[in-house]
């Protein structure tokens, strides 16, 4: 038994470091955006940059989005093992494609090389996810929202992580992005290093003795299951949508590096998301998720606002306070109502959430990029703009309508949880 506990928890840490190494990497691509921006994309599409920064960081999520469902379906044919050593060779693999991609050629070939280095980086991403959150849902099946909040606390850690490194870099060392961007292999070698010297776990689809064909029919047997993918696309949508956009929108308009606001929020979530089991049976995981949406919105709506480092990060504490909860609180959400559609079921969600950044992210660029035209008075009076108070006016306005845009989701995500629950509630399904 004492065996068994040691390499439950070996297999639990191999998970947290790889998750940590997912959003290590998603930090430092984050952290880097704005200096890719300005020497790969504003010297030759200075009217769309912002556009296409959020749509090469929208194509990590696109790389994660089809791992996920891909490795959803086949793990238990896979093993969990190998997709670890996969995502730890897409953890170093990814961030050298990004680093080399300036010296592709002409831009044209440049963007495609950073694009293809984001997927890369989503693919592992993509991986981790598909492997991690079977893996802990079979090793702690009675207790899924608390383990799965405990190992998912791991992903804000990797967000502090990558910004403090952001800001090490930049402000301190005064480093290049290809070096922060090269630090994400570090991490992604330790992983696949360490992996490969342990067993893991079945998934509870195999545990159980479900055949393929079962898993797969199972979420289709279940018009409610369908309810989630659509709700996680929002909630995705209103959690790691705007921590991309954080570096890009604020940095220029509150005073303070965007990404230390990130790095602030992450924090909080990592703190908070080690109570997600105490408030899950006090409110059920509805109620949990209903009541993250109030202050996710009013702090989203403060962010668009914000034009000091006080303010940003007081909009950012609520914003924080509220998504806290919503990534890892769906999944277990899933995980327990549908347990034999076991990987495949998590991974439909987790791959709505992924789809929601892939379409929304380009979106927000571009409601950027057209109110910084409409601030500034058009095309030339913009390109005209030199940095200055005027620019910073113009962008300003920019990062609030963006922002905004953004913050109307929470608002409808209480309704849709609320609705859950008070079914759930009269049908005598509540789950704590």
């Amino acid at each position: 038994m004492e065996k068994e506990n040691d390499n439950r928890r070996t297999i639990f840490w191999i998970s947290a470091l790889a998750l940590f190494t997912g959003a290590l990497s998603f930090s430092v691509r984050t952290g880097a955006s704005g200096a890719i921006k300005t020497e790969l994309l504003d010297t030759y599409a200075s009217l769309h940059s912002g556009e296409m920064i959020a749509a090469a960081l929208g194509n990590s999520f696109l790389g994660f989005a089809l791992s996920l469902l891909a490795i959803s379906l086949a793990i238990d044919i896979i093993g969990a093992k190998r997709v670890i050593l996969f995502a730890s060779a897409c953890y170093v693999v990814g961030p050298a494609l990004i680093v080399v991609a300036p010296i592709a050629g002409g831009p044209d070939a440049v963007y495609r090389l950073l694009t293809a280095g984001m997927i890369v980086c989503g693919l592992g991403w993509g991986a981790t996810e598909a492997s991690v959150n079977a893996i802990i849902a079979a090793l702690y099946p009675g207790d899924k929202t608390k383990r799965l909040n405990n190992l998912h606390a791991w992903w804000p850690a990797g967000i502090v992580g990558g910004g403090l490194a952001s800001l090490l870099f930049f402000n301190a060392l005064h480093l290049g992005w290809q070096a922060l961007v090269g630090i994400i292999a570090i991490p992604g070698l330790a992983l696949g290093l360490w992996a490969a010297t342990q067993t893991f776990p079945q998934t509870e689809t195999a545990a159980m003795g479900v055949s393929f064909t079962a898993m797969l029919a199972e979420p289709f047997k279940h018009l409610s299951f369908w309810i989630f993918p659509t709700i996680m696309f929002l909630t995705a949508s209103a959690e790691l949508a705007p921590g991309s956009w954080v570096d890009v929108a604020l940095t220029q308009t509150v005073g303070m590096p965007g990404i230390l606001v990130l790095v602030y929020i992450s924090a909080i979530m990592f703190a908070m998301r080690h109570f997600a089991g105490l408030l899950e049976h006090r409110f059920s995981d509805m109620g949990l998720l209903c009541f993250s949406t109030i202050p996710a919105t009013i702090g989203l709506y403060l962010l668009s606002l914000a034009s000091s480092p006080f303010t940003a990060l007081v909009a950012a504490t609520l914003w924080a306070f509220g998504v806290c909860f919503m990534w890892p609180t769906m999944l277990a959400a899933v995980a327990r109502r549908f347990s034999r559609s076991g990987p495949w079921g998590i991974g439909i969600v987790g791959f709505a959430g992924a789809m929601a950044i892939y379409f929304v992210l380009p979106e927000i660029g571009k409601i950027y990029d057209g109110a910084k035209l409409k601030a500034a008075g058009g095309r030339d009076a913009f390109a005209a703009l030199a940095p200055g108070p005027e620019l910073r006016r113009v962008l300003g306005f920019a990062a609030e309508k963006s922002f905004q845009a953004i913050a109307i989701i929470p608002a409808i995500l209480f309704f849709i949880f609320g609705l859950v629950r008070l079914i759930e509630r009269r049908n005598g399904r509540l789950h704590q």
